[in-house]
């Protein structure tokens, strides 16, 4: 039954049209980050970058190597879209675009982090076999189908996507429109459509649309009867976060997996009208099944299991930020901090305070005053640092932090040396404080 299923040939038309979509986005992605300014900002112009813990050997080419870095992701994007030496140029997208995610995450982006689950998954899809030059060169690898799994794969993976966001904002600041209320303060001045955002039951709508959007989009693209009514919802949705958050190929890339919704005949009669369609429902069960099972079932294990890690780490996420990452929390809350760094010679017991105004970027230091990771590192690497001059030094941090533009509050322990401090990514660090009590409790007091 199982082989049935999963191994069952399917025509390949919403693969196929969804690799040329996703080539052409990627292929955006590359070379816009380089147009807009975003490599500069991000990745030439910094000292160092905050790379992910346990990733700091991993640091920006010098001079303009990112450049060069980008203009070559950008060339293997293109590949992808064309179909051309496909197997080598998404996995060398991939490579590139896993550096680029893990060597900084001062611009951390649940977007980013889902167009690496999807390059990593697109590694294993036939992606090339129809309507490319790899099928146009080579005979052999054209087919016009290929295995169910390879369709619902990626249904499963906008499913968890969806599903965990919409979970996520199920907290008392997103249940009043607080939260979306403060995102929408901020496009006050956007030309024709800035008043609109600032209307009190815009934001409302916007809260409950976001909840039951995330929560019910996938099921109404599953039924048929709703696959039409889900699909042009889906289209508004997403061209109005593109027009007001302005978050890059994202909204397009989300619109584009309606293609693994929509029945291969629908896609075939809209976008390929003049190839072939595959209906003849073979079941191939290939010799490495069992290991395609086991290596998926992991991945997804790891994809409803990283999710749900805060809930068993101490305190509240929205506070400590332990487990924030790769869940799917997307524009949840406005957080902003402030943090003075203090090094203390361990011999001498001379002290320093360390300017960060000129040693660190603007989107270096927002993110160091607000999240605990950026600090333990800051501390290591000072610690590091003085210690190359032959000093042992202890880090001391005072930070401040507000969320959702309450007042602000304690958040590290002042009297902890992090420097000595040890990581553990899934267990509650004690020099960070505990959650304010009106930030327990949701009360209203204290908001501006």
């Amino acid at each position: 039954m199982l082989d049935k299923f999963l191994f069952k040939l399917i025509d390949n038309s919403g693969l196929v049209v969804f690799r040329m979509v996703f080539g052409l986005l990627i292929t955006l992605e590359a070379w816009g980050a380089i147009a807009t300014g975003w490599v500069r900002k991000v990745l030439v112009q910094p000292e160092f970058t905050f790379s992910f813990i346990g990733f700091e050997w991993l640091q920006p080419l010098p001079g303009n190597g990112m450049y060069y870095y980008f203009a070559v992701m950008g060339i293997f994007g293109l590949l992808v879209m064309l179909g051309y030496k496909y197997r080598f140029a998404i996995l060398g997208y991939t490579l590139l675009w896993a550096g680029v995610y893990f060597m900084q995450k001062e611009s951390y982006n649940n977007h980013y982090y889902l167009m690496l689950l999807l390059l990593f998954l697109m590694n294993f899809l036939p992606a090339h076999r129809r309507l490319s030059l790899d099928a146009k060169f080579n005979p052999k690898v054209k087919s016009d189908s290929m295995p169910w799994w390879c369709n619902h794969i990626m249904v499963a993976q906008v499913f968890i996507v969806y599903t965990f966001a919409s979970i996520a904002k199920l907290y008392p600041d997103w249940l009043d429109a607080t939260a979306p209320a403060i995102f929408m303060s901020g496009k006050a001045d956007y030309w024709l459509i800035g008043n609109f955002l600032q209307q009190n039951w815009v934001h409302w709508v916007m809260a409950y649309t976001g909840i039951f959007f995330d929560l019910l989009i996938v099921p109404l693209l599953l039924w048929r009867k709703t696959r039409m009514l889900g699909f042009c919802i889906s289209i508004f949705f997403h061209l109005f976060n593109s027009v007001v958050f302005q978050i890059g190929i994202f909204p397009y890339m989300s619109i584009a997996f309606a293609l693994f919704f929509f029945t291969p005949k629908t896609i075939r009669k809209r976008f390929l009208p003049k190839e072939n369609y595959y209906d003849k429902g073979e079941i191939i069960v290939p010799k490495y099944k069992k290991s395609l099972i086991v290596l998926f079932s992991i991945y997804f294990i790891i994809q409803i299991g990283l999710p749900l890690r805060h809930w068993f780490i101490e305190d509240n996420v929205l506070w400590t930020e332990e487990g924030h990452r790769l869940s799917w929390r997307m524009m949840l809350r406005s957080k902003r901090g402030s943090i003075t760094v203090k090094v203390v010679d361990k011999n001498t017991g001379q002290e320093e305070r360390i300017d960060i105004y000129t040693k660190l970027t603007s989107k270096q230091r927002t993110s160091l005053a607000t999240k605990p990771d950026f600090i333990w590192q800051y501390a290591q690497r000072l610690k590091k640092e003085y210690a190359e001059q032959g000093k042992d030094i202890a880090v001391y941090v005072n930070a401040r932090v507000s969320i959702n533009h309450r007042p602000m509050y304690e958040f590290i322990d002042s009297s902890v040396d992090i420097a000595n401090e040890k990581w553990s990514f899934f267990k509650h660090h004690d020099w960070i404080l505990p959650t304010p009590e009106e930030l327990k409790i949701g009360v209203k007091k204290g908001r501006n």
